[in-house]
Order: C-alpha cells, then sequence, then structure tokens
C-alpha cells in the first residue's frame, strides 16, 4: 500500500534511512576502535534494538528500568542504566538485572549509594557502576573538585564494584548553531580527560570511560580517552539535530504524515497533527535558532507556529501551492518526543507501507499489580 492512503495522523519511519543512520555511526565508533552503546530512550523499540545490536552495538545504556529489563530478555550482553536510584523497588529490580546481565548503574550520590549497597549485601549480589561526571549540564554529576573525595567514600560500599566513570554533555542543547558545537564537545573531552587523570593518579583502574549525545559525536568518537559511545537520537534525526549541523533533512527517518483539513483564512492552513504528535518542543535548553514546532517537508514557506492536542496551525510566508486535502511530511523537532507519544511505528521503503513496529519498552506501559 502506498503511503497516501494511510489514514492520518501517522509516525513514519523511512527504513532505509533508519538502517544508513545506525550502520554510520556504528562504522564511525568501529573506524576509532570505540564502543557503541546507545541510548535506547529515542526509539524505545525492540525491533530497533535488534537492528543495531546486528550492526555491531555492544551494549546499550537505558533510560528506563523497563528498557534495561527487556534488554535482558533478548539477551543483550552490557546493560547501563543512566541514572541513580533510590527506591525499595527500583533497587530490588536493578539487583535482579545484575543477576542477569553485565549491568552496570550510574552513581553520584551517597546516600543512594548507601541504600543500593545494603541491599545487594543482603542478596549477595555486586552490583558494577560507573560515577557520573559532570561536564557541563549540571544535573546529575560530581565536580572535578569532589571526585577524588567521593570515589574514596565510595569505597565503604563492598558490594559497589568501580568500573570507571560517565557523564552526558547535554548542555549542548543550549548550542544556537553548528559552530557553537564545538565548545560543548571540548567541555565533554577535557572533564573526562582530567577526570580520569585524577583517578589514575590516585591509583584507580579506570576501564569504563562512557560518554555521548548525538550533536558531539562525530568529534566526542575521537577522543582518545572516551572508550563507550551513547548517541541516541542519531537513528531517527530531527529538526534539534538539523540545528546543530549533527543531521541533513535526509537523514531524519522519523516523520509525522498528516492531511491539511482547513484553510479557515489567508496564509493560515490547518493539520490533523497537534501536540500529541509534535510535541512542544523547541529545544530542551534553550535553541532560540528553531522556529515552530517542526519541518514541513519540501515546504519552506510553511511554519507550524501554533499546536493544540489534535491539530496544528500552519502559516504560510509566500507562495504556496498547498490545499485542503494534500498530505504532508513533518520533521519534529524532537523525534524523542514525538517517539513517546506513539505505539507504533508505520515503516514505509519508497513511500510503500511494508510493516508496523511496536514502541513496547516506553517507561510506565506495564501493570505492576
Amino acid at each position: 500500500m502506498n503511503k497516501f492512503f494511510l489514514e492520518t495522523p501517522a509516525i513514519l519511519l523511512d527504513k532505509k534511512t533508519l538502517k544508513k543512520n545506525i550502520e554510520k555511526y556504528q562504522r564511525m565508533c568501529d573506524n576509532e576502535n570505540k564502543e557503541l552503546w546507545p541510548m535506547l530512550k529515542t526509539h524505545k523499540s525492540s525491533e530497533i534494538l535488534k537492528l543495531q545490536i546486528e550492526a555491531g552495538a555492544n551494549g546499550v545504556l537505558c533510560g528506563t528500568l523497563e528498557e534495561a529489563e527487556q534488554c535482558a530478555k533478548l539477551g543483550v550482553k552490557n546493560i547501563m542504566y543512566a541514572y541513580p536510584v533510590a527506591s525499595t523497588q527500583n533497587i530490588k529490580r536493578v539487583i535482579e538485572l545484575s543477576k542477569r546481565s553485565n549491568f552496570i548503574i550510574r552513581i553520584d550520590d551517597l546516600d543512594g549509594a548507601m541504600l543500593l549497597d545494603k541491599m545487594a549485601k543482603e542478596q549477595n549480589v555486586i552490583i558494577n557502576y560507573t560515577i557520573i561526571v559532570d561536564s557541563g549540564l549540571h544535573r546529575f554529576g560530581v565536580s572535578l573538585d569532589n571526585l577524588l573525595k567521593f570515589t574514596k567514600e565510595m569505597e565503604k560500599f563492598s558490594n559497589l564494584n568501580l568500573k570507571g566513570i560517565s557523564t552526558h554533555p547535554g548542555h549542548v542543547y543550549g548550542a544556537n548553531s553548528a559552530k557553537e558545537v564545538a565548545k560543548y564537545v571540548e567541555d565533554e573531552c577535557n572533564i573526562l580527560k582530567q577526570a580520569k587523570q585524577i583517578l589514575v593518579d590516585a591509583g584507580y583502574d579506570i576501564d569504563m570511560i562512557t560518554s555521548g549525545s548525538t550533536p558531539t559525536f562525530n568529534d566526542a568518537v575521537k577522543d582518545k580517552n572516551i572508550n563507550i559511545l551513547h548517541p541516541g537520537n542519531y537513528v531517527f534525526n530531527d529538526v534539534i539535530q538539523i540545528a546543530l549541523g549533527a543531521a541533513k533533512e535526509d537523514e531524519c527517518a522519523l516523520r509525522i504524515y498528516a492531511t491539511i483539513i482547513s484553510h479557515p483564512r489567508e496564509n493560515l492552513y490547518i493539520c490533523d497533527a497537534g501536540a500529541k504528535c509534535l510535541g512542544l518542543d523547541k529545544g530542551a535548553h534553550g535553541n532560540t535558532s528553531i522556529i515552530g514546532y517542526g519541518r514541513v517537508v519540501g515546504h519552506p514557506e510553511a511554519i507550524v507556529y501554533s499546536l493544540s492536542e489534535e491539530v496544528g496551525k500552519i502559516e504560510i510566508k509566500g507562495a504556496t501551492n498547498l490545499k485542503v486535502g494534500d498530505k504532508i511530511e513533518i520533521i519534529p523537532n524532537h523525534s524523542c518526543s514525538s517517539a513517546n507519544l506513539t505505539g507504533y511505528y508505520t515503516i514505509v521503503d519508497n513511500d510503500e507501507v511494508v510493516e508496523s513496529v511496536e514502541v513496547d519498552i516506553r517507561g510506565n506501559s506495564k501493570k505492576r499489580f
């Protein structure tokens, strides 16, 4: 079936572009003798994860424990969880994951570590961890000034095993152009270099130095200290990645397929895709170069300037040939948000619908009682 006959709105995923993106990043890691452990929170799909593993990914970084548990079921060799845990329920899940796989958690807090260590002792389980180092995002992470003290204090937790250090240069999403990205790469690489030196000089073995974001990947993958990379958005790409120079329009695999349903007045069209498809993201950390809520492919004159839940307002600046009944593709600003708003992807190949792929590992998607 040709995609024109699909009900709209629909979340399209171009098969060839998806595979090219996966192969491109894997190839870059292979060329630099680095391991690719992609962040799964972008796609949340077992089927796409399988494509990444088949291409050569050595492990995964998970944004939810649901993702980690699904990876363990699928037999993924190396599983890292991006965040600390502190609740009894989630500590139990981490302990079970550590029994079933080479599981690594990230830690930046002594109180949380104490809770984790206590339950690990009770279960006679050793839990591997990396220390989160703050490289500029100022969210999670230990500062360089406190790193050695923190690491020494972690030694009292006998059932927690230090594997290395991790960071996420997420503040790169505050950049407004490709030229600005370089300074964030410098933050990422220099902080990790200094952190490694501090710990090595103190006698610690640092096996894993892990980091990653899609915008900083092209340069960070060449860094001699980082040995595991965690890009996530690269599988789909989006308007934010275009704005930061990490992708071109034809490298954006995920599109929102919509129909023009109204032309109520001059220079205004309404489509049947709103915030529940496109999200309201204009860049998590203030990218002012992004205009509107997505890019209408083939129609630079069309600006998606306002969203209701189910419909979008499109302002026309200049001449257009759009009319009611036309189907359009919109590249979302942030594909991760759009992916989390759907239950499945409609896979297309040369405009032909070939299959549907379930988004099967979203957080809070399973009953717990």
